[in-house]
């Protein structure tokens, strides 16, 4: 056998292995989107974006998704969501869904102003009335008296959003006493933190709230406690 006719020969080997695995990956890439589905366009929050904030092309941008993973009602553009606002506070890359925004449409047709799955809690607490105020995030700490009447105070709630504050008064029913340094808040939380939340109200001895800075959403101390004994 010649060189010229061997290396022909290796030359359409390779052009025919080369051949069978290109159709290998475009098979493979095939199954692969009839699993998933083709790519559809999701509307995401570009930023984050606080409560109330209109929505715009400035702040929302367009990703996609697998069709199969998209959300059920997800926007396909920023334009379909024109003249809306933000229901709530919407972290960078979320998805728009109708139940994050406000269309302007009344309270009773669009519901509390949380998402599925999430409850508003309101609470009455002593803290900074002028540092608490819808939008700010706060910790919430319960003192409980045991039953020799030592006490001990825990973390029951970290980085819960506000939203909506007041201060409290003595003409909302309570003691000037009683009324100096309280806040009743509305607080957005889960169903089972909203439980704990009543129940705290109920037979806590204390409750208060501590402000949280504006870009701090570190979480880990939910269950601390300290005793009587400040240990």
């Amino acid at each position: 056998m010649t060189r010229r006719r061997r290396a022909a020969i290796l030359l359409g080997l390779a052009l025919v292995l080369g051949g069978l695995a290109a159709s290998d990956v475009a098979g493979r890439e095939a199954a692969l989107r009839r699993a998933v589905g083709p790519s559809v366009p999701v509307v995401v929050a570009r930023t984050r974006i606080p409560a109330g904030t209109p929505l715009t092309a400035r702040n929302l941008t367009v990703r996609r998704v697998p069709a199969r993973f998209a959300p059920a009602l997800a926007y396909g553009s920023p334009a379909a969501l024109a003249d809306t606002k933000a229901a709530a506070a919407l972290q960078a890359g979320e998805d728009v869904t109708p139940a994050a925004i406000d269309d302007g449409t009344s309270a009773a047709a669009s519901g509390a102003p949380v998402r599925a799955g999430e409850r508003v809690a309101d609470l009455v607490a002593r803290g900074p009335a002028d540092l608490i105020r819808a939008g700010t995030r706060v910790d919430v700490l319960v003192t409980r008296e045991s039953g020799a009447g030592a006490g001990s105070t825990s973390v029951a709630l970290e980085d819960a959003e506000v939203l909506a504050a007041r201060s409290i008064a003595a003409a909302d029913g309570v003691g000037a006493d009683d009324a100096q340094g309280r806040v009743a808040v509305s607080l957005r939380v889960t169903v089972r933190q909203a439980v704990f939340l009543a129940a705290a109200e109920s037979f806590a001895r204390d409750l208060r709230l501590l402000p949280r800075a504006a870009n701090d959403r570190r979480h880990g101390l939910t269950g601390t406690t300290v005793g009587a004994d400040l240990r």
